[in-house]
């Protein structure tokens, strides 16, 4: 039977709240103690490095796609169990979706936001069933869903929409819907 594949998908800065770096941790323990597989950004730095080396510390696989031109910046990680560079980006988001079970969005700036958007767009074209979950931690992603809320209020989007996603608050959360 094949492994239960998370994407996580997360800034790489840790952002200015503890909370942030430790719900990282506690998602990338929860991964590792279920024995899922973490695919991410395969970054070194901020909350990507992370979850990732929370899920090695407890022993859990980790796949990690890179795109060339961020190997440097993001402080690529070598010593995942599979390591992926890739051409651009738009590789990187599809390698690291066609690899995984689900997706987790932890709190994250402009790549988080094009990475939660693109599946659920996805989603919404009917491309994919995936559970789509975003991780409110601190209310991080609260603006985010009063947008929406306007967006689908102002006639861009229909209601339906805002069913493609769950929005948890917690780890322990996260674990009920990806269980």
């Amino acid at each position: 039977m094949l492994k239960k594949s998370i994407c996580v998908f997360c800034g790489a800065r840790l952002g200015n709240h503890p909370d942030f770096e430790k719900a990282a941790i506690e998602l990338g323990e929860m991964i590792a103690a279920n024995s899922w597989r973490l695919v991410y950004g395969a970054g070194d730095v901020g909350l990507m490095g992370t979850v990732a080396r929370a899920v090695q510390k407890q022993g859990g696989e980790t796949f990690g796609v890179i795109p060339t031109h961020l190997m440097n910046e993001e402080v690529g990680k070598r010593d995942l169990t599979s390591f992926v560079i890739t051409e651009n980006m738009h590789e990187r988001k599809k390698v690291m979706f066609m690899n995984s079970d689900a997706i987790v969005v932890l709190p994250g700036g402009a790549g988080s936001l094009d990475e939660f958007f693109e599946v659920l767009t996805w989603a919404q074209l009917g491309l994919h069933q995936k559970p789509i979950l975003l991780l409110n931690i601190n209310g991080y992603w609260t603006p985010l869903l009063t947008m929406l809320d306007h967006i689908i209020a102002s006639g861009f989007a229909d209601p339906s929409l805002k069913t493609l996603f769950t929005t948890v608050d917690t780890i322990a959360q996260a674990q009920e819907h990806l269980s």
